[in-house]
């Protein structure tokens, strides 16, 4: 038994730590994990960078805006442009600066454009335009009138751009008629002060006239009284009638004798052996830049191109004379607005709202004033103070609280009701001079013309 029990112990082989049999298997799965994860890594980077914006861009809409402006520099506007688009990735602004002066029919391309389908989705129009183009805008609903906060404009807009309730547009510039003065001339006669009422200004024109010995005009002490040689005319007649208290619209009305004197009145300075102007004189413009025409009407635009014909001219701008009881002068500025055909009304009021804010129309000015004298006057009457320091261009905007819109606007190129109008007036202006109408006459022409034109252009 015990011999049964008794065995000698198997020997048992030492192995080693590692088991050498299994080391090549193990190496082939971490490459293959390795190679695994480098290739999941890169689907996901490729989905990431080529696959996912695909979805994306079917899933979010870009629209692209066409902008037509007008006068505004295409520089200074792709930078405001720009940073509106940063902001707004899902919209794009192709801005299209239109030489509506040199092309002319600008409201003709407006209206074919837009109705066949490849016109502007905002554009630029003339406050005087309204009544011609409103059938192209879209009227601006009431939460982006008040996200404009429109009440802060001058009172001339809100009244010129609201019809029916509805704003059809909103400016981002600003200009009112202002008297230009040659210091220079003044201080020659030995006149101190500027006219401030037009039995002054009567007064001073014609100690400022100087005359040969032929009584030929050789310079001018105001540029009053004609029509074709006498820039924004329109204006000035219309700045008399306001004043004078004649209704535009309907001159041979209730009110016709005030606006027969302010016909009299006005061309009394191209009329007689006391006339200070005639059809004879260079444009006015031009003769004020010479240093030949001691006052002159105009906007604040006009500072460039005198600045540029006369550097070195000495002017001062000051409010235009008024009457002793009544004080107005006569606005004049472009609109920007949405088109009636646009397939992206919404994303062009979001524009809008951006580019007619105070904080953008600030940045324009500032980026403006870098490449010219001064840039676009603001149209928020709560923006006037921050002119107040340049004493070139405040007059401008000072007189905005009491600035009246006109249908007879100069200078609009539109080739279409505007440019009717001032035909009939200035063929009543010259009917007086000329052809020795009275005023009477020749605004009972004036107003039947004025009154089928614009009843023309109600219809539409």
């Amino acid at each position: 038994m015990e011999e049964n029990l008794t065995q000698e112990p198997q020997a048992i082989e030492p192995q080693g730590e590692f088991n050498t049999q299994n080391t090549g298997s193990g190496k082939k799965k971490i490459i293959s994990l390795i190679i695994g994860v480098v290739i999941i890594s890169v689907l996901i980077i490729v989905s990431i960078v080529f696959i996912l914006p695909q979805f994306r861009s079917k899933g979010t809409k870009v629209a692209t805006l066409l902008y037509w402006g007008v006068w505004e520099d295409s520089q200074a506007f792709r930078e405001v442009a720009d940073e509106f688009t940063k902001a707004h990735p899902n919209i794009k602004i192709k801005y299209e600066k239109q030489d509506i002066k040199g092309l002319g029919k600008y409201i003709d391309r407006l209206s074919t454009r837009i109705g066949n389908g490849t016109g502007p989705d905002i554009f630029r129009f003339h406050n005087s335009w309204i009544t011609q183009i409103r059938p192209l805008l879209l009227p601006f609903p009431s939460d982006v009138a008040n996200s404009l906060e429109m009440d802060k404009f001058y009172k001339v807009i809100q009244e010129g751009l609201k019809v029916n309730g509805a704003y059809y547009g909103v400016p981002i510039h600003f200009d009112t008629l202002a008297l230009f003065v040659n210091v220079q001339s003044f201080a020659a006669a030995g006149i101190n002060e500027y006219p401030s009422t037009w039995d002054d200004l009567g007064n001073v024109s014609r100690k400022l006239t100087v005359k040969d010995a032929s009584s030929r005009i050789v310079s001018s002490g105001v540029a009053l009284g004609a029509y074709d040689n006498i820039a924004h005319a329109s204006d000035i007649i219309s700045l008399l009638l306001i004043q004078n208290g004649a209704n535009i619209s309907d001159l041979n009305g209730a009110s016709k004798q005030n606006a027969y004197d302010a016909l009299d009145f006005y061309t009394s300075f191209a009329r007689g052996d006391a006339k200070v102007w005639d059809d004879r004189i260079e444009n006015s413009k031009l003769a004020f830049a010479k240093g030949n025409l001691a006052m002159y009407f105009g906007y604040s635009w006009d500072i460039f191109e005198i600045k540029a014909l006369n550097p070195n001219l000495e002017f001062a701008i000051t409010p235009v004379p008024h009457l002793p009881s009544r004080n107005a002068t006569i606005a004049s500025y472009w609109v920007e607005g949405v088109s009636s055909k646009t397939k992206f009304s919404k994303e062009a009021f979001e524009f809008l709202e951006f580019l007619a804010s105070r904080e953008t129309m600030e940045k324009l000015y500032s980026k403006e004033s870098k490449v010219r004298l001064f840039g676009s006057l603001y149209p928020r009457a709560d923006m006037a103070s921050l002119l107040k320091t340049n004493t070139l261009i405040y007059p401008f905007v000072e007189q905005g609280e009491i600035a009246s819109s006109t249908i007879f606007a100069s200078d609009t190129y539109d080739d279409a009701m505007v440019n009717s109008l001032n035909s009939y007036l200035g063929n009543a202006i010259r009917s007086i001079i000329n052809e020795n109408a009275s005023p009477q006459s020749a605004v009972e022409t004036l107003s039947a013309g004025v009154s089928q034109v614009l009843d023309r252009y109600a219809g539409q």
